[in-house]
């Protein structure tokens, strides 16, 4: 993956999970997030990993798969992924790769804590 700039306010907007941030508090999470280009078939996660990061796809499609169980789902534009990890403290629970070249934009732990953890309680 090649980190870039920030992304912006405009495709956090698109994240559904996120709309409740509208205006300068959307703003402050974009300007915190890493916005990154990834390569089809490049890992973004692996399963077992420490979670350090939490990510929403901007552009591209990603697939989702446990060791277990095989494939379990396609992300797209406007899925986040990697809260799991964050909010419960434990390891990856799945692993994600790029089906497509993709877009992600991704935060640490203290800017999921800040912004991202209260949406969750909220919905």
């Amino acid at each position: 993956m090649s980190p870039r700039a920030s992304a912006t306010a405009h495709e956090l907007a698109r994240v559904g999970l996120l709309a409740p941030l509208a205006g300068e508090p959307l703003s402050r999470l974009a300007a915190r997030m890493t916005r990154e280009d990834v390569a089809a078939g490049s890992a973004i996660v692996e399963e077992g990993e420490d979670g350090l990061r939490f990510y929403v796809l901007l552009s591209g499609m990603l697939t989702v798969s446990q060791a277990t169980l095989g494939p379990r789902r396609v992300l797209r534009p406007g899925d986040y992924f990697g809260e799991v990890a964050l909010a419960m403290d434990v390891p990856r629970t799945a692993s994600v790769r790029a089906l497509t070249p993709a877009t992600v934009a991704s935060c640490d732990l203290a800017t999921f804590e800040e912004f991202v953890r209260p949406l969750f309680a909220e919905s």
